[in-house]
């Protein structure tokens, strides 16, 4: 029944990163070679990791304790002083996660009360400047070590964190890479440079969705704005594909 009523379409649109999408999916014979440059220079290294945690109670942050509309949005860690994040940079360019890690929190299960039981809660701690590959060891080996230091910074400004945790999961850029598709583990499809940004998203020329081949569209992160769980990407790729279809400028299969 369902194979009936598959009709072929005679537009294509990637949502995976360019480098994914044209020296991966793509048969580079189809693409001009200047382009194939293009894409193969585009920087796409992966610097950040992610710990998901399942807890039995909320953290109680010292700073702001107990329960509230703080824990609903965006939390950051970025210490008490101006160098906290130049030194977590500095680490990162030396091919060491930060020694004082920069963490973007959100707690989904606050506003979502189906994600946990009563009572328990969901976390993503989204941890900064990760290297793609570290210059020692490998993160197989390096996993739980990097888990550790995540909590254990979250834990200096919400202490009963340590106690609270169920179940703990790490993803590295390498695992962005092996499990998601995501050239370099980058979760942005590309470095967000300003000589990657607007109109050279992702290359000059290239920055209204449409590719070198016909009726092929990218609509991630690699385009125009970038990455972010905003839909933007996805929003204005959309636009462009409704006045191709207007104009007749799609191709018939």
């Amino acid at each position: 029944m369902l194979a009936r009523d598959v009709r072929p379409s005679r537009i294509g649109v990637s949502n995976a990163d360019p480098k994914r999408t044209f020296l991966g999916l793509v048969d580079r014979s189809e693409l001009p070679p200047e382009f194939v440059r293009g894409i193969e220079s585009l920087r796409c290294r992966g610097n950040s990791a992610k710990i998901n945690l399942a807890v039995s109670e909320l953290p109680d942050f010292t700073c702001l304790p107990g329960d509230g509309p703080h824990l609903q949005g965006n939390i950051q860690i970025s210490g008490d002083d101006p160098g906290y994040m130049e030194e977590a940079f500095d680490d990162f360019k030396s091919g060491a996660p930060s020694r004082r890690p920069f963490l973007e929190i959100t707690i989904p299960s606050t506003v979502d009360s189906t994600l946990a039981p009563p009572g328990h809660h969901v976390m993503s701690v989204s941890m900064k400047f990760v290297p793609y590959r570290p210059a020692e060891g490998d993160w197989e080996s390096r996993r739980e070590a990097l888990g550790d230091h995540a909590v254990e910074t979250l834990a200096a400004y919400a202490p009963n964190i340590r106690e609270a945790i169920l179940h703990r999961q790490v993803l590295t850029p390498v695992d962005f890479e092996e499990r998601f598709g995501l050239t370099g583990g980058n979760i942005c499809h590309g470095d967000m440079a300003i000589d990657q940004l607007f109109v050279m998203r992702p290359l000059l020329g290239w920055a209204r969705y449409r590719t070198p081949i016909a009726n092929l569209y990218l609509c991630g992160s690699g385009t125009h704005p970038g990455g972010g769980v905003r839909g933007a990407p996805g929003r204005n790729a959309a636009r462009e594909i409704l006045k191709d279809l207007r104009r007749g400028r799609v191709r018939k299969g």
